[in-house]
């Protein structure tokens, strides 16, 4: 992974109460905060964005939030505008998340305006790609993958280069392998990690610059040896991320620390 630095995101999903969120928070700047060779991000609830962040003030973990609109204000009960997270201290944003797209019906097309909202507004989207369970059985990764790519990040041209430096982010998370225990081997995330990069080739010079992370019931136990393979940058960790130690040992996996 030449001139990608490893980085690791806490997706916390709806959990945590307000004294939760912030205990949270401290213990991952306690235990994970001293990997500084890792870029840590934690994407806590909308209401707790401001609590978690002036935990995580003094530290080098940053703040991102778990989605946005792709509006800057209006008559959108219960959105949130990048400029809001901005405000709020967001510096990452997760992006068509494969349980946005499954619950609340978000498109490609949805995802390709955010996108180009959040790189606008100086927020670095970490898009989400990933097939189901009965599309990787019909053999339709390759396909599934490839659309969302196209139609996520049509039309976008501010990609990494030697002067915007690593303004994107695109997680690879199998829909089959989130919050069911079953993961991705390495050699299944590598392939896919690797198809991901060769399609950033076509956009940009400079897709050895782009952090592919994967996403799908990542533990201690694999993220080692998940973060062996070439393509594979780092992780984005759900339920996992919900205890400090386990999130650390993570953030440890993708230091190179034995």
């Amino acid at each position: 992974m030449p001139g990608r630095k490893p980085l690791v995101v806490g997706n916390w999903k709806m959990n945590t109460t307000a004294d939760e969120a912030a205990g949270l928070a401290q213990a991952v700047a306690d235990t994970a905060g001293r990997y500084t060779e890792v870029d840590i991000v934690l994407c806590p609830p909308f209401v707790w964005l401001e609590k978690v962040g002036q935990t995580i003030q003094e530290t080098s973990i940053s703040l991102g939030a778990q989605n946005m609109h792709w509006e800057d204000t209006g008559a959108f009960t219960g959105e949130i505008s990048a400029a809001m997270l901005r405000s709020a201290g967001c510096s990452y944003v997760i992006l068509g998340h494969s349980e946005r797209r499954q619950y609340f019906g978000e498109t490609d097309q949805g995802v390709n305006r955010k996108i180009k909202k959040a790189i606008g507004a100086g927020l670095i989207p970490i898009v989400c790609l990933g097939e189901t369970l009965e599309q990787r059985e019909r053999n339709l990764t390759e396909e599934i993958v490839n659309l969302q790519f196209e139609m996520g990040f049509r039309g976008i041209d501010a990609w990494p280069s030697k002067s915007h430096g690593q303004n994107i982010v695109i997680a690879y998370e199998p829909v089959w392998a989130i919050g069911t225990g079953r993961n991705a081997t390495p050699r299944q995330a590598q392939e896919v990690h690797y198809l991901i990069r060769g399609l950033v080739k076509q956009k940009t010079e400079h897709a050895d610059l782009i952090r592919i992370i994967y996403g799908g019931s990542v533990k201690p136990s694999n993220a080692r040896e998940l973060f062996a393979e070439q393509d594979i940058d780092g992780f984005l960790v759900g339920g996992a991320s919900l205890k400090a130690a386990d999130f650390s040992e993570i953030v440890r996996a993708a230091s190179g620390t034995s």
